[in-house]
């Protein structure tokens, strides 16, 4: 069982896979050659699923940093008989640069110890254990090199000790003094290629600051963002890259699968694959990092192409997707791994995929209306106005059908209302993309539309006993997703309806901490979980909207507090202990500060962030005495249904 905290780990990236790092020195997660790969390392989630750790014997006291715009990590150990410094990164591309991070990655992981001060005596324990542990390797000692066999790729640690071999282990020790080095590099191949070459200690190193220079020439070209909290804004826009996989411009939601959003809970699930659900606010905080539009429409791009042809068959648009463009994401469970502090099981796939969101139609059209108004050189092509008028239409179509929402309960449909609102936005921005698309003689009939659609939300949303909007129609629970009702613009901040429900949630739904929990319903799971970041950084995101800048300052702020030293966040936090749980980092999180930090900002100079678009509030006015079709009536069949 494995029991270190979720944030005691740093990620590195080559924009292809990831890598998790320990403080005290030990790779505890790797997939390779993409984010969904089957670990070679994943003590993450299993004491035995294999790791490799360098540190020092004995006691040390650690600090650890990335290096200044990267996300090459520098882990500092200071030892009783002097002073190391530990510097792990994944190799991009050689000379690799800018927009192009990602494009070459050679699959290899580096690692260099330096002795600054005194010296130091090192323990080296390497221990892969490929596919999550079900693989113990033969390791076969050649010279500079112990190579790994087994399963379906051939591993080759480039090593200047030797390592001696018990089993499917190898361990080592070595004495570096003042201004020594030791490098080292895991190269992964498929079992049927030709074995890599050898890299040598220098060779590590020259890797190491080439990928230092790499990371350096992107943030240098995604500096736009000057204002509050800038550091954590341009480090969490390192991150959203660090989560992309570059071949295609999919970003994974985590590094991560089945860390627990309740420890001891099932709430495990594979975080390793891309939600359209993501993507406005994705390409928004893309946008707020950078004015440069190539990450944002490599997004986009993928999603419009993967998604393209299944509205065309009259099937409901897929949710999620694999990071290749993949369409089937069956879930599986790994019964051979015990899971991070027992929280089994332990989950491959997400069958999420299999879902109804009916909000997806918003997050495409909203996230093509944000990038048609960041760049005069964007361009729809055939394929992609024909998608995103598919989406409109089916927006349109389908609006009044009911969804498992935003949060992808797993118990019945329901009408709720951020899947109504969803659809709202859809046809919203469909109406300001129509010369765009083609399609000016449809705009009257998505006014129609768009107005019944506002009119529902108002009447059915909105529960004159509670004084908010809440989860669902005719419902009387509360939703943290209600705060994306200013966020995209479909009522101002300073409407009385919009206050109410921000003042409610931050009373009903906020922890003793000040963390907001995403609801207090039943949601077909067992158990419960702990507070949401992305509905902290939301929470702050609408105070600013509604005018309250210290309130949303101070919900800012607490959501950054649960950052770990590197300034990575988690998914959640439990409520009860204050521990970062979920899988890890969490993009949506990293998303929130983004867009909340840029909210904050422009409330403070007096320009209000409220849906980033064109349409504006007054065409919002013109709908509001729309009627409410009969058949999202509160007494409606089929509506109303709380969740068992």
């Amino acid at each position: 069982m494995s029991t270190r905290p979720i944030n005691d780990h740093g990620l590195l990236s080559d924009c292809r896979s990831a890598a998790l790092v320990t403080s005290d020195g030990s790779v505890d997660w790797l997939c390779s050659p993409r984010f969904d790969s089957p670990a070679t390392f994943a003590r993450l989630l299993d004491e035995d699923a294999g790791h490799w750790s360098i540190r020092p014997r004995g006691p040390a006291r650690v600090t650890r940093r990335y290096l200044e715009d990267t996300l090459v990590l520098e882990t500092t150990f200071h030892t009783r008989g002097g002073t190391l410094v530990l510097v792990d990164a994944l190799a991009l591309g050689d000379r690799e640069r800018g927009h192009r991070l990602g494009v070459s990655s050679p699959g290899v992981l580096l690692r260099e110890a330096i002795c600054v001060q005194g010296r130091v005596a090192l323990d080296v324990t390497y221990a892969p254990r490929p596919e999550f542990g079900l693989v113990h390797p033969l390791l076969e000692s050649r010279p500079g090199a112990l190579v790994a066999r087994g399963g379906a790729q051939v591993l080759t640690l480039s090593t200047p000790i030797d390592l001696r071999v018990s089993g499917s282990i190898a361990h080592g020790t070595v004495t570096l003094r003042a201004g020594e080095r030791l490098g080292m590099a895991l190269h992964a191949r498929p079992c049927w290629e030709e074995e890599p070459e050898c890299w040598s200690p220098r060779a590590v190193h020259r890797r190491i600051m080439d990928t230092i220079a790499g990371w350096r020439s992107w943030s240098r070209l995604h500096a736009d963002y000057h204002g509050p909290w800038q550091n954590e804004v341009g480090h969490s826009g390192r991150v959203l890259r660090a989560l992309t996989f570059a071949p295609t411009g999919a970003i994974v939601a985590a590094a991560t699968t089945s860390l627990p959003e309740r420890i001891g809970g099932e709430r495990n699930w594979d975080y390793r694959y891309t939600w359209i659900r993501d993507a406005s606010l994705t390409v928004q905080a893309l946008t707020t990092v950078s004015s440069c539009d190539t990450e944002q429409e490599a997004f986009f791009a993928f999603l419009a192409r993967t998604a393209a042809t299944q509205l065309d068959r009259g099937v409901d648009l897929q949710i999620m997707y694999g990071i290749g463009g993949e369409c089937d994401l069956t879930e599986r469970s790994l019964p051979h791994l015990t899971g991070w502090r027992d929280s089994a099981p332990v989950r491959v796939g997400n069958d999420a995929w299999r879902q109804r969101q009916l909000d997806v139609y918003g997050e495409m059209l909203d996230a093509a209306h944000r990038l048609s108004g960041h760049t005069t050189e964007h361009r729809l092509d055939a394929v992609t106005r024909a998608f995103l008028l598919g989406a409109a239409d089916a927006a349109a179509r389908r609006w009044r059908e009911p969804d498992q929402g935003i949060w992808e309960v797993r118990g019945p449909s329901r009408h709720f209302l951020h899947s109504k609102l969803m659809c709202w936005v859809a046809l919203d921005r469909a109406i300001a993309l129509a010369p765009a698309l083609g399609a000016t003689c449809r705009v009257d009939d998505w006014k129609r539309t768009r107005a019944q659609i506002r009119a529902a939300i108002l009447t059915e949303g909105w529960n004159p006993e509670t004084g908010t909007f809440t989860r669902a129609f005719g419902d009387t629970d509360l939703d943290a997703s209600a705060l994306t009702i200013p966020i995209v613009g479909f009522l101002p901040g300073d409407d009385p309806r919009v206050r109410a429900t921000v003042a409610a949630v931050a009373t009903r739904l906020t922890d003793t901490r000040g963390l907001v929990r995403r609801y207090d319903a039943a949601d077909g799971i067992a158990g419960d979980e702990g507070a949401f970041l992305l509905c902290t950084f939301w929470l702050s995101h609408a105070l600013a909207l509604t005018g309250r800048r210290a309130p949303a300052e101070q919900a800012f702020r607490t959501a950054t507090s649960y950052a770990n030293d590197v300034g990575l966040l988690a998914e959640e936090v439990d409520s009860v202990t204050g521990e970062p749980i979920g899988n890890f980092p969490q993009a949506f999180s990293h998303v929130g500060l983004i867009n909340a930090a840029r909210a904050i900002r422009d409330a403070a100079r007096g320009r209000p962030t409220a849906g980033f678009g064109r349409c504006g509030h007054g065409v919002l006015r013109q709908d509001a005495h729309a009627v409410v079709p009969a058949s999202l009536s509160r007494t409606a069949e089929g509506g109303a249904r709380r969740e068992s």
